[in-house]
């Protein structure tokens, strides 16, 4: 039997309860039997997890088996972005992630689906097919990073490694009853992880605990000389009594009964468990996704320039182009989904010498309001709490055609990413047979007590 946590999971490996290869013929066997319908991986790398056998027990992911979203490189498997582009590129070298994972004894079981170029909130954006909710076959598991939390809540392996832009782990782990966890910006290296919007992404774990998540993200933290972004930060002191916020601007019209209903009980459940409950104030959350979608879009934008299909890349046609910019047209056009031409059209619209000014440099503006009401919010708290997102999951289909409509299911994560702020979603009830989500936001660098604070709600909403 295979265990679903890394903890349960190393305790009986050294137990002798179950051997490596029992450990990983299951995971194998799982994929094998749910991997058809859900769609949640894209490649299996059985020589990858092999390496298993040679771990020391003495390391901190021993007994680890990861699936990584498929925008992360590992040395000499395929890296396809979810994009038609990237079908047959093999990544050239190990992202610092998946270095450190190793490192420190974590295996690999597979390549996770996502939304391509990670631009989505369903997992219906792949090229390659979209991905289903294991709680519901008709259902999206949310996105980008979709087929990382349908692999860990499937039995697929027992953690994965995602990115977040604007809730792409929060959000799908919501979506599929796990635990997703994105860092505060800076704290994890991104050398090696391709690239959607650069000041928002990051790179964070799925786990079945908040334990596991914890564990993942102390060994993958830290400075790394390749990205001129990260720093350390040291340890601080968990708090003697806990105080936690909740922000009412997050409780907005248009959100599902079920989910706020959920959510309220979820809070109600920790006043009686000596947690301090405030409310405060973010003011500016109502301006929050128009701003990032215009930053984001435009840095979609520039990042997705150097897909032209010439220096690497698929070739669509390019042969019979008459020109540079017909073979640009051809590629491009062919390479790229909905979405992401979508995106790269806002972006390059606002990022036009008419509308800088206009749209780009006032949404810079206006994150920096939200980073500084977040700022206030934490001199009176140690955590804000917050839905991970606004509805139940949807059916399939239901929103594709919608963008905004879809756009609107990343409105309570995107304020982290905009803020650079730790945040965590882990599961706190059912509504008709699926999950809903907590999410917890903590204060920049306070992973310690976020994690602390975090792992004390688990316990409460388990009861």
């Amino acid at each position: 039997m295979v265990a679903t946590t890394i903890k349960e999971t190393q305790e009986k490996l050294r137990k002798g309860e179950i051997s490596y290869k029992e450990l990983l013929s299951g995971f194998l066997s799982r994929i094998k039997e749910r991997n058809e319908e859900t769609n949640a991986l894209l490649s299996v790398m059985e020589k990858q997890s092999e390496k298993i056998k040679n771990v020391s027990s003495e390391l901190p992911l021993y007994g680890a088996v990861f699936a990584i979203k498929d925008n992360i490189l590992i040395k000499g498997e395929s890296c396809t972005a979810g994009s038609k582009l990237l079908e047959h590129y093999r990544a050239p070298f190990d992202a610092t992630v998946i270095e450190k994972i190793r490192r420190n004894g974590g295996v690999f079981i597979g390549k996770a689906n996502m939304d391509e170029f990670a631009m989505g909130s369903s997992s219906e954006n792949s090229a390659f097919g979209e991905i289903r909710n294991p709680y519901d076959l008709e259902k999206v598991p949310g996105g980008s990073s979709g087929g990382c939390a349908v692999a860990v809540k499937d039995g697929m392996c027992n953690a994965a490694l995602g990115s977040d832009t604007g809730g792409s782990i929060r959000q799908p782990a919501a979506f599929c009853g796990v635990v997703g966890f994105k860092p505060t910006y800076g704290t994890v290296s991104r050398y090696g992880v391709i690239s959607m919007a650069s000041s928002f992404d990051q790179v964070g774990p799925f786990a079945n605990s908040v334990e596991d998540a914890q564990l993942i993200f102390e060994t993958i933290r830290g400075k790394d000389e390749k990205d001129s972004v990260t720093s350390n930060f040291e340890k601080k002191e968990a708090p003697k009594s806990i105080k936690v916020g909740i922000p009412e601007e997050y409780f907005v019209e248009g959100m599902e009964k079920e989910v706020e209903d959920a959510i309220k009980e979820a809070i109600s459940k920790i006043e009686k468990n000596d947690i301090e409950v405030v409310n405060v104030n973010l003011p500016h959350t109502e301006y929050a996704l128009p701003a990032y979608e215009i930053i984001m879009a435009s840095e979609v934008s520039a990042n997705m320039a150097r897909y032209d299909g010439i220096r690497y890349g698929l070739e669509f046609d390019r042969p019979a182009a008459k020109s540079i910019e017909e073979a640009y047209l051809k590629n491009r056009g062919g390479g790229f989904g909905k979405e992401a031409r979508r995106r790269i059209i806002l972006g390059t619209y606002t990022l036009s010498a008419g509308y800088y000014d206009a749209y780009y440099i006032k949404a810079q503006k206006v994150r920096n309001l939200i980073a500084s009401d977040f700022s206030d919010a934490f001199k009176k708290v140690d955590v804000i709490l917050a839905p991970a997102t606004p509805t139940l999951p949807f059916n399939i289909g239901e929103k594709v055609e919608d963008p905004l409509s879809m756009h609107l299911s990343d409105i309570f994560t995107v304020t982290s990413n905009l803020a650079g702020l730790p945040a965590l979603s882990i599961p706190c009830g059912e509504r008709k047979g699926l999950p809903v989500g907590m999410q917890v936001i903590g204060d920049r660098f306070n992973e310690d007590i976020l994690f602390h604070v975090s792992k004390k709600l688990e316990k409460i909403w388990k009861k």
